[in-house]
């Protein structure tokens, strides 16, 4: 199958400048709770792109009172398979990555609808990694950071400029990342930045949360538990 252009934007906001001339827009899907105003949460992809599973993540979010908007970090396209999608994953720079991501912040932080003063990240797989990235160059502006299973380019070597309290989900049974890595990844945010991390471990695969399936490891009781954790600590952390 061939990459097709994704129905789920409903947004857009501006981008820095580059001096290349590229798009100085960024684009994505937001969701907002019944009340109409909440806390501000940044929800980041997975290497499939802004998919159905993306705008339905965001739209659990509002059911709790957030206002959840997820980037799109892939201009549109969304991947039908493995190859697409790392393909796809590995045409973003992580410095473009960064780029829409911190402008999806301020972004976010502008809105009226937004009562917090800072943001939430929580990221899967490709997402996982960039919400971790997205802590360390945000600093005070991401006051908690949820990744799930996080991979790939956005992954920083340093942690040293995470403020955010972080809260990771990692699977037990992960090819893509070994539990021993995360293990040591846990300890390195732990010593570099010096804030409040908590690592859970499932006994399960990479992409456990994904209820759409992709890759076939959706584990429905390990999703909920993660899920719920992640909702709890968002709830407690973003102000």
């Amino acid at each position: 199958m061939m990459a097709s252009k994704t129905p789920y934007q409903n947004t857009s906001f501006d981008l820095p400048t580059k001096e290349t001339g590229d798009d100085q827009t960024g684009h994505g899907y937001i969701a907002f709770p019944e009340s109409g105003k909440g806390p501000g949460v940044i929800v980041i992809q997975e290497w499939w792109g802004l998919t159905r599973h993306m705008r339905d993540v965001c739209d659990r979010l509002a059911e709790q009172g957030f206002v959840a908007l997820a980037p799109d970090l892939f201009g549109g396209w969304i991947a039908h398979d493995g190859d697409e999608a790392g393909e796809m994953m590995e045409n973003l720079p992580a410095e473009e990555g960064a780029r829409q991501l911190g402008a999806a912040v301020d972004h976010l932080l502008s809105l009226d609808e937004v009562t917090s003063e800072t943001v939430g990240a929580i990221g899967f797989c490709m997402g996982g990694g960039f919400v971790l990235s997205l802590a360390e160059q945000q600093g005070e502006k991401v006051s908690a950071a949820v990744p799930f299973y996080g991979v790939g380019q956005g992954v920083p070597g340093s942690f040293t400029g995470i403020k955010a309290a972080v809260q990771g989900h990692y699977a037990e049974k992960d090819q893509m990342f070994p539990v021993d890595e995360a293990r040591k990844q846990e300890q390195q945010i732990r010593e570099e930045s010096g804030a409040e991390v908590e690592f859970f471990y499932y006994d399960a695969d990479h992409a456990f949360h994904n209820d759409e399936n992709p890759a076939g490891n959706y584990q429905e009781a390990e999703a909920k538990q993660a899920w719920g954790r992640a909702v709890d600590f968002l709830k407690e952390k973003v102000r």
